[in-house]
């Protein structure tokens, strides 16, 4: 049997624990890391128009709104954090903590559950001009506490070899 790494892990929680939304796994060998990239869709019944960050107008039925987390290794690769929603670093080969993972998938679902509503009301409220996902470091940090509190021993997901 192959040793959970922290891809096959995340894949496993993720498709456990968030069933409604469009999640998907990138892992980049060159650039040692995983993306995990989520899709928000709703539907444009007034088929307002709407222009995304670079401009792009789309008047589409249905809207897509794609974000992404990465999980990085710091001395392998410098990242701009603009770039994504939100940066977590892991310990190289060691991986991360089981208690980040499992906080990571909790917090995620909440901020896609939130994400789903915000776009729903972004694409009804005339007063609102901008949608994004909203992370936060700080509810991030209080879920992984939470399996912290339950896993008394520290737990390593290793990154996968390849």
């Amino acid at each position: 049997m192959k040793k959970e790494t922290m891809l096959t892990y995340l894949d496993q929680r993720l498709n456990k624990e968030i069933t409604e939304y469009d999640v998907a796994l990138d892992w980049d060998t060159k650039t040692h890391s995983i993306e995990v990239i989520v899709r928000l869709f709703a539907e444009n019944s007034q088929q307002e128009k709407i222009d995304d960050i670079e401009g792009t107008v789309s008047e589409e039925e249905i809207i897509e709104f794609e974000d992404g987390i990465l999980f990085y290794n710091p001395q392998k690769q410098e990242v701009d954090a603009e770039e994504y929603l939100a940066v977590i670093p892991y310990e190289g080969k060691k991986g991360m903590k089981k208690s980040i993972l499992d906080g990571f998938v909790s917090y995620l679902h909440e901020v896609l559950i939130e994400g789903q509503s915000d776009l729903l009301d972004f694409l009804t409220d005339e007063n609102q001009e901008v949608f994004e996902l909203k992370w936060s470091d700080e509810a991030f940090q209080q879920s992984v506490k939470k399996y912290e509190e339950k896993d008394s021993n520290t737990i390593y997901i290793a990154y996968p070899s390849y």
